[in-house]
């Protein structure tokens, strides 16, 4: 009898059938254990950012559906004062372009894999994010799993977990017995920690270097009201022209994902 080798799955391509008994829960499983650290971080950075919503005296629905909606945590950390200052469309929409520009690089990189993923293709492009890019992009999805649902679960689980980590810090917010005045420190904090990680985890500074540099000059000739965007045209302009002498020396074939979401990050790190 001859043997029958079962036909391989073009790539990007589902492997089971969505009405397969058991595909969706195996997925669910298969996806939810590699969200938890990002859980643990989301949840943490989501309260903060609900805590500041409440210290600058929004209602609850502005927070949650601008964490439902918006979904870019440093974005909605800046819509904070873009909703208290001067209405002003074209900077909110140069800033928000200039801070998600990265996403622009995941979404060519992720086409080969969104590929033939029918309904689910329009979420999985709304809801990707830095940490739901590197599960999809580098992780080992079992042959008996789903792909399309894996994919959707983990990005699903992670938006969800910014949303309820949101409404929590919302509602702890005014239940403290303290003054939240100057909260607002908090996204000062997170991004310099985030500078921080990248200088003492690289031996090359130039980047960082380039960011800070670029931020000092625009500061210092356009003042603190109107450098932010005009630094970061600049850095975005500095890092395509210098990128051969930016670029780490790797062995060809290595690099992780990890490394690749880092390096997206140096522009909205130094800024």
């Amino acid at each position: 009898m001859n043997r029958v080798v079962p036909r391989k799955e073009e790539k990007g391509a589902p492997v089971h059938s969505p009405s397969q008994p058991g595909v969706v829960g195996k997925a669910f499983r298969t996806a939810f254990p590699l969200t938890l650290p990002i859980a643990a971080g989301f949840l943490f950075l989501g309260c903060s950012y609900g805590l500041l919503m409440h210290a600058k005296g929004f209602a609850f629905l502005y927070p949650v559906c601008m964490a439902y909606f918006i979904f870019a945590g440093s974005m909605e950390f800046v819509t904070v004062n873009l909703l208290l200052s001067a209405f002003d469309p074209l900077a909110a929409f140069m800033l928000a372009l200039m801070v998600n520009a990265r996403h622009l690089f995941y979404g060519l990189s992720m086409l080969g894999k969104y590929k033939n993923m029918g309904w689910k293709k329009p979420y999985l492009i709304f809801a990707m994010c830095d940490e739901s890019f590197a599960i999809n992009s580098s992780a080992h999805i079992p042959d008996d799993v789903d792909r399309g649902w894996f994919m959707l679960f983990v990005n699903l689980l992670n938006r969800w977990y910014w949303i309820g980590g949101t409404a929590l810090g919302w509602l702890v917010g005014g239940l403290l017995p303290f003054s939240t005045k100057g909260i607002e420190f908090v996204l000062t904090a997170l991004f310099l920690v985030i500078f921080l990680d990248q200088w003492m985890g690289e031996k090359r500074h130039l980047p960082a270097m380039v960011g800070v540099l670029a931020s000092l000059g625009c500061l210092i000739v356009l003042g603190p009201d109107r450098f932010m965007i005009p630094s970061m045209v600049l850095m975005l302009v500095l890092f395509v022209l210098l990128r051969p002498y930016l670029d780490d020396p790797r062995p060809k074939g290595d690099g992780s994902v990890g490394d690749a979401v880092k390096d997206a990050e140096d522009m909205e790190a130094t800024a």
